[in-house]
């Protein structure tokens, strides 16, 4: 049996085969671009969402026996204000604020739940949400782009 043999001097490793950006994928790099696109916009949909909610209750199906049940207005209000700190931090994204991944992601899973929520009232539009919270969160969760985030070895 052979151990395996040290480098011997003047002899090099091989080149770390990841971009040196750090990422560790393409894809993860450009779909947190694309994260941050999705946050913007559901933000502003969020945001047109609420003032659906808000400006009228005939707008979405009312619910008889619901465990989660809130008028329609306190629906709009928080899909309001949950669209506006989207649209905040969708920025802060595109911007390349340091702050804005793990805000992105908590406000991504706080969405999700809320539009998890929602369900009985727009279905599709709520699965939809959900499908784009799901892949916002694992674009920024897998993109170690940012240096202090990533941890390299030698």
């Amino acid at each position: 049996m052979s151990q395996p043999s040290e480098p011997t001097p003047g002899t090099s490793r091989p080149a770390d085969p990841r971009p040196a950006g750090g990422s560790g994928s393409a894809w993860a790099a450009g779909g947190t671009v694309f994260a941050g696109v999705l946050l913007f916009v559901d933000g502003i949909l969020g945001v047109l969402k609420g003032i659906a909610g808000i400006a009228s209750n005939d707008v979405y199906t009312r619910i008889n026996d619901y465990v989660f049940k809130f008028n329609v207005t306190s629906w709009g209000w928080i899909h309001l204000v949950l669209g506006v700190i989207l649209i905040f931090v969708g920025w802060g994204i595109l911007s390349g604020a340091t702050w804005a991944r793990g805000v992105g992601i908590a406000l991504a899973a706080l969405n999700l739940i809320a539009n998890f929520m929602w369900l009985p009232y727009t279905p599709v539009w709520a699965l939809v949400t959900i499908a784009i919270d799901v892949f916002v969160i694992w674009a920024l969760c897998t993109d170690r782009s940012n240096p202090s985030a990533s941890v390299r070895n030698g």
